[in-house]
């Protein structure tokens, strides 16, 4: 269960607040998103901007990160550097979502300054960053990309396993929504080309108990959750002796 940008049910997104309490909910996993301020620093955050956390038209690489750092967010939250939520949270796994190419160098030095490559994956929309981000990171696991998941998908419609091995070769997941490119991706035969590809399934966003405990039946490997509270509910419920 990765929870997404946190629990920010009481506390602004991407923050050491949401962190905190989605490892207090228990959850070993979360996902989180880099952007990189004016000044190199690898900052959380999801969105380019801060129109829509703070109602600031400006952009996270046009400010310092202590510029960053006297942004109120709520709850007594500021903008953290991905160092100190690595730090802050030696125990927890961290899915990071590279959002710039500037933040691909920052990233990589926030990582290994905490010592963090073998409890991080990395991941990007675009090839080029995830394929950058891993050369300063040997031996750090990764998800597609969406260039390489629409061949293998595209593949897997068609029936091509070995293409699709070979666009997912490398890789230990797939991060995707329910549907892409007007296809649905959680159905099982597709779910069972991906895994006989060699990588997990973990879907985003799925914030529904119903639907949570319907693709993990699918064979889903990971949910992408706003709500980590109920999808680890789901598991322990489903973890019980009938």
């Amino acid at each position: 269960m990765f929870a997404h940008r946190g629990l920010a049910i009481e506390a602004p997104e991407n923050t050491l607040l949401a962190f905190a309490h989605a490892v207090a909910a228990g959850a070993s996993y979360i996902e989180t998103d880099v952007h990189a301020s004016s000044d190199g620093i690898a900052v959380v955050a999801h969105d380019p901007d801060l129109k829509r956390i703070a109602d600031r038209e400006v952009r996270v690489d046009h400010l310092t990160f202590g510029e960053l750092r006297r942004i109120d967010l709520g709850h007594g939250q500021v903008f953290c550097s991905l160092a100190e939520a690595l730090d802050g949270f030696p125990e927890t796994r961290f899915n990071i979502d590279i959002k710039s190419k500037a933040a691909v160098n920052p990233t990589v030095a926030a990582i290994l300054s905490a010592r963090a490559s073998k409890r991080v994956l990395v991941s990007s929309f675009d090839e080029g960053r995830r394929v950058a981000a891993l050369r300063g990171l040997p031996g750090v696991v990764s998800s597609a990309s969406a260039r390489r998941f629409v061949i293998a998908l595209l593949a897997g419609k068609l029936g091509i396993s070995p293409i699709v091995r070979g666009a997912l070769r490398g890789l230990v997941a797939v991060q995707v929504p329910e549907k892409a490119l007007g296809l649905r991706i959680t159905t099982a035969r597709m779910i069972r080309r991906l895994h006989d590809a060699g990588v997990e399934v973990h879907v985003w966003t799925v914030n529904d108990p119903v639907r949570m405990a319907e693709l993990l039946d699918l064979g889903v490997d990971g949910l992408v959750t706003d709500r980590a509270d109920l999808a680890l509910a789901v598991v322990a419920e489903r973890s019980q002796p009938s």
